[in-house]
């Protein structure tokens, strides 16, 4: 297949980068070390050749805005830029697939079980909302092109170095000053990121919007055991002081380390359902505590 890969430096593009290059023709997008070296919320990319398959990986993420010119990066880089690759794709040669990689911060949720992707999309946060209006475009976009449409909503992804919250976390238990929450019982979503990529070849072109998680959904407790290899027991902080904390956090502010929303986080389930990818693509992914049972995210 000829594919466009955009964001094929990030975290999730890497991967995908290495995954699909064998035996396809793989063109990058990306700031830098790219086939085409753009910024997509500044510039609508002319492109030369056509593609059989789209895969849009590229955006922000992994940080907080602390101040409106923060806020609105994110929705020139998810927005503005996916907005600007779907007219450089129109003005070039449409593409008989596309594949957005998205998040399941579309749904705005801090806590909840078995959330489905019929559930109701409440982001308004930054991130989530800019991730919402661009699933939005693409969706109008394909259906007026007649172009396969693929939306994969991603909740936290695993693999070598990873970054945000999950980088923090293995820099923390690798240093030594880790602890849990309420003994780390509150459950995330998760799934690696090479089963994402692996998937990608057979979804594009079946389309649909699916959640993809590793159908396990482990505990913090389980998570920091499996990640320092079961060689540590680590400090337990009451919620009641967690609490406590984070109210002081917040009267602190954007400097201070825990706040009562990281609290929230940390103490509450968030379950992703990802039943329609398992019937429908026969999506099998590995589960997270396994592989790190071999392997090291440093």
């Amino acid at each position: 297949m000829n594919i466009l890969l955009t964001g094929s430096n990030g975290f999730l593009g890497s991967i995908i980068k290495k995954e699909l290059s064998n035996g396809n023709n793989l063109t990058t997008l990306s700031r830098s070390n790219s086939d085409y070296i753009i910024s997509l919320e500044k510039e609508v990319p002319l492109f030369k050749e056509s593609f059989d398959l789209v895969i849009h990986a590229a955006g922000k993420a992994h940080s907080l805005p602390k101040t409106e010119s923060e806020k609105k990066q994110f929705y020139e880089v998810n927005f503005l830029g996916t907005e600007n690759l779907l007219k450089g794709l129109e003005k070039s040669f449409l593409p008989k697939e596309f594949v957005f990689i998205s998040s399941v911060s579309v749904y705005g949720l801090e806590t909840g079980v078995n959330i489905n992707e019929d559930h109701t999309l409440l982001a308004q946060d930054p991130y989530g909302l800019s991730k919402l209006n661009a699933e939005k475009l693409i969706i109008n976009w394909c259906k007026e092109n007649k172009v396969v449409c693929t939306i994969l909503r991603l909740p936290l992804l695993v693999g070598k170095n990873p970054p945000g919250n999950l980088g923090a976390m293995v820099n923390a238990i690798s240093k030594g000053y880790y602890f849990n929450i309420g003994k780390g019982q509150a459950r995330k979503s998760m799934v690696l990121g090479i089963d994402v990529a692996s998937l990608i070849p057979s979804v594009c072109s079946i389309g649909g919007i699916y959640n993809l998680t590793d159908g396990f959904h482990p505990s913090f407790y389980e998570l920091s055991l499996a990640i320092s290899k079961n060689k540590k027991r680590y400090f337990n902080l009451p919620v009641f002081w967690a609490k406590n904390l984070g109210k002081i956090g917040d009267l602190l502010g954007e400097n201070s380390p825990i706040n009562s929303l990281k609290v929230k986080k940390m103490t509450s389930d968030l379950i992703f359902d990802d039943s329609k990818a398992r019937k429908i693509l026969n999506w099998n992914p590995e589960i997270v505590l396994e592989y790190l049972k071999r392997e090291t995210l440093d």
